[in-house]
């Protein structure tokens, strides 16, 4: 005996709705499932961000390293430059300035010379000389060119050549008792070394 149209439907219905329900149950599994997996994912790009910061951080560091280097370079380079020029300025002239000081001890030698005489042509000589003299020694002193004359003085070995020891009871020992030749500096560098006489015990 078939069964009435609207029992079928009603059997037809609850298959239907059980069909449904066991469907959204999949469903649900499966976004619990994939919302898992993305879980899962999220501390390993996590991980992988810190990395890659951290790798940014060494190489910024390292820039400001190289950059701070360069910097430091630049400003000894700067530093170096600038003393070659200061030192070209100061001793450019060194080697005329030398040839000069054979000018001045000629000079010197000829006023020595002539303070000797009694002739009155000689003295105009020697006062003419004296105030050639005179403008050379201003001009040293423009110029930054010091005289060393150092009589009386304890020995420098950086400022005197000593050409000979003699004994000598009034002055102390290592005392510059003479000076043969006066010797000149430039802006406080050798030119030429004072000659001179030293005394000993």
């Amino acid at each position: 005996m078939s069964k009435p149209d609207s029992e079928k439907a009603s059997e037809a219905k609850a298959k239907e709705e059980n069909e449904l329900e066991e469907n959204g149950q999949d469903i649900t599994a499966d976004e619990e499932f994939s919302a898992g997996e993305e879980a899962s994912e999220k501390p390993d790009s996590l991980e992988e961000a810190l990395a890659k910061l951290a790798e940014a951080e060494l190489v910024a560091e390292k820039a400001g390293n190289d950059l701070l280097r360069v910097q430091a370079e630049m400003q000894n380079l700067r530093r170096r430059t600038e003393q070659d020029v200061e030192r070209a300025h100061k001793y450019g002239q060194e080697k005329f300035s030398a040839e000069l000081l054979l000018v001045m001890d000629n000079l010197e030698r000829a006023l020595d010379s002539a303070s000797q005489h009694d002739d009155e042509a000689v003295k105009a000589i020697c006062d003419g000389v004296n105030l050639t003299l005179k403008s050379f020694m201003d001009c040293f002193a423009k110029f930054n060119i010091e005289v060393i004359d150092p009589i009386g003085e304890p020995f420098d070995p950086q400022l005197h050549q000593a050409m000979s020891i003699q004994e000598n009871p009034e002055a102390e020992p290592n005392t510059v008792i003479a000076v043969m030749q006066k010797g000149y500096t430039l802006h406080g560098r050798v030119l030429r070394p004072a000659m001179v006489m030293v005394s000993k015990e």
